[in-house]
C-alpha cells in the first residue's frame, strides 16, 4: 500500500502536496467533496476491494440513520432498528477480524474442506465501524440528527487523515466541523509542526526500537537472558507508543491543514500511577468510545459492585478480542480487567499511600507484563517470555548478547525516555513561544531538519 501509509514517499512528496494545493483552491462545500474523492482514493490504493465494504457500511448505516431518525417517536421500533444495525455492522467487522482464523480451524477439524480463502482485515476498518456506530447510536438517542447528506456521512467515516491509527472521532464532535470550518496560515503551520512531529516519532523512534524488538524476539525462550527478556519488552513499550502517538499528531497535524479539530489520544500515559490511569491516559479517544457507548450503558461507576466488576472484565475481554481470535489476546484482555478490578476494589488505597515515583513504577511494570501477551505469539509464548524476564527457564541474569543489545540501545532508549516527559514538549514550546521571530526562525529549522532525517530514513 504505497500511499495508504502517512510515512511513504508518494504520500509525503505526491499525494498530500496535490490535495493540500487542490484542497486550498476548492471554496466552500468542495472541500468536502474533494476529501471524500481522496480518502477514497487513499484508502484503495493498495486494496481496491475493500473500498467496496466501505462504501456498503456507509450506505447502509446511512439508511438506518434516516429510518431511525423517522420512527424515533416510537421507542420499540426505534430500538429494533438500532439493534439490527449494530449486529450488522459487528457482523462484518467480526468477519474481517475472525473468519480466517475461524474456517481455518474448521477445515483442521472437519472432513469436508471448507474453500475460503478470507480476506485481510481492511485498513481502518475497526476506526470507522467504531465511528459508524457513534453516529447510528447518537441518532436513537437523540443527540444528534440524521445525516441527509451521504457524502458528509462518508466522509465523517473514511476521511484519511484518521484512517490508519485513529483517532476515534465521535459524530457529535464532527457534525458541525463537516458543515464549516475555518483554516488559517497559523493553523496550518501548527499542523505541519504537529505532522513533523509525529513523522519523527514513527520513522526515528518506533521504527528504530523495533529493530531491537525484533531482534529479542528472534530468539528462542532458552537463548533469551532476563536483561534481554526486560530490554525486548522495553523495546515493544517504547515502540508501540511512539507508533501510535505517532500516527495520532500526524492525524491531528492533517486536520489542522484542513481545518478540522481532532481529539487527543495520549496524555503521558507512562507517567500515569496506577494501571487505571495509564489507561485512561492510553488511546483516550478509544477508551472514551467505550465509556460511552459501553461502560455507561452497562450501568457505569453507578452500578452495584459486583455489576462494575462484570463491567470492567466485559469491556476488557472486549478490547482483547477486538484485536484477534488468538490466546494470547484473551489473556492480556483479561489480565488487564482483573488488574483494574483489583485497583478499584482495594489496590487504590495501598497505592495513594505510596510515594508517586513508587506508584509510576508499579504502573509501568504492571503495563509491561500486560504487553508481554500482547506481543506474543500465543498464550503460551507469553507465560514463557514472562518467565524469561523474572529467570524462569532465560540463559542467566545477563550475557554477552544482552549486554551488546543493551550497549548499542542505550543512547536510543534513554532519548525514547527522556520523550515520555512533558517537560521535553512543553518546555520547548514555552522557549519558542517567548523567543519572538529569531527563535521561530530556529523552530523552522530544527523541524526542517527534523523532517529531512525522516526522508533519510524513509529513503534508505
Amino acid at each position: 500500500m504505497v500511499a495508504g501509509l502517512f510515512d511513504s514517499v508518494v504520500f509525503l512528496f505526491t499525494f498530500l502536496p496535490v490535495v493540500l494545493f487542490l484542497y486550498y483552491l476548492m471554496p466552500g462545500q468542495l472541500k468536502n467533496v474533494l476529501l471524500l474523492l481522496v480518502s477514497l482514493v487513499f484508502y484503495a490504493w493498495g486494496e481496491p476491494a475493500a473500498v467496496f465494504v466501505l462504501a456498503g457500511m456507509i450506505l447502509f448505516n446511512y439508511a438506518c440513520g434516516l429510518h431511525i431518525a423517522g420512527v424515533l417517536k416510537n421507542r420499540r421500533r426505534a430500538r429494533a432498528g438500532l439493534m439490527f444495525c449494530v449486529i450488522v455492522d459487528l457482523g462484518v467487522l467480526g468477519f474481517f477480524l475472525f473468519g480466517r482464523t475461524v474456517f481455518g480451524g474448521l477445515n483442521m477439524i472437519l472432513p469436508v474442506h471448507i474453500p475460503f480463502q478470507g480476506f485481510a482485515l481492511p485498513m481502518g476498518m475497526s476506526f470507522y465501524t467504531l465511528q459508524l456506530l457513534s453516529y447510528i447510536i447518537d441518532v436513537y438517542r437523540g443527540k444528534v440528527k440524521a445525516q441527509k447528506n451521504p457524502a458528509d456521512l462518508a466522509l465523517y467515516a473514511a476521511m484519511f487523515i484518521k484512517m490508519p491509527g485513529g483517532p476515534v472521532a465521535l459524530y457529535s464532535e464532527m457534525e458541525k466541523q463537516l458543515r464549516a470550518r475555518q483554516i488559517s496560515p497559523g493553523k496550518v503551520g501548527e499542523g505541519v509542526m504537529y505532522f513533523v512531529r509525529g513523522l519523527s516519532k514513527k520513522v526515528l523512534f518506533a521504527d528504530n526500537i523495533g529493530l531491537l524488538f525484533a531482534e529479542v524476539m528472534a530468539m528462542d525462550a532458552g537463548q533469551r537472558s532476563v536483561l534481554s527478556a526486560w530490554l525486548g519488552c522495553a523495546a515493544f513499550a517504547f515502540k508501540i507508543y511512539y507508533n501510535l502517538s505517532g500516527y495520532t499528531d500526524m492525524a491531528l497535524g492533517l486536520g489542522k491543514m484542513t481545518g478540522f479539530e481532532l481529539p487527543g489520544n495520549f496524555d503521558y500515559p507512562y507517567l500515569a500511577g496506577s494501571t487505571t490511569e495509564f489507561w485512561y491516559k492510553w488511546h483516550m479517544s478509544l477508551g472514551g468510545w467505550f465509556r460511552e457507548y459501553v461502560y455507561h450503558p452497562l450501568g457505569g461507576g453507578d452500578a452495584e459492585e459486583l455489576k462494575q466488576v462484570r463491567n470492567i472484565l466485559l469491556i476488557w475481554l472486549m478490547a482483547g478480542l477486538a484485536h484477534g481470535l488468538s490466546g494470547n489476546y484473551v489473556v492480556w484482555g483479561l489480565y488487564c480487567g482483573i488488574l483494574m478490578v483489583a485497583e478499584k476494589l482495594f489496590l487504590w488505597r495501598m497505592l495513594d499511600r505510596m510515594p508517586g515515583f513508587l506508584g509510576r513504577i508499579y504502573s509501568i511494570v504492571m503495563v509491561m507484563i500486560g504487553w508481554v501477551f500482547f506481543f506474543s505469539p500465543g498464550a503460551g509464548g507469553g507465560f514463557a517470555y514472562l518467565g524469561n524476564m523474572f529467570g524462569i527457564g532465560a540463559a542467566g541474569l545477563a550475557d554477552d548478547r544482552g549486554m551488546y543489545l543493551l550497549v548499542t540501545n542505550l543512547g536510543l532508549l534513554i532519548i525514547m525516555a527522556v520523550g515520555l516527559l512533558p517537560l521535553v514538549h512543553k518546555g520547548y514550546e514555552s522557549i519558542m513561544d517567548r523567543g519572538g521571530r529569531g527563535l521561530a526562525l530556529v523552530n523552522c529549522v530544527i523541524y526542517g531538519v527534523m523532517f529531512g532525517l525522516c526522508v533519510v530514513y524513509i529513503v534508505c
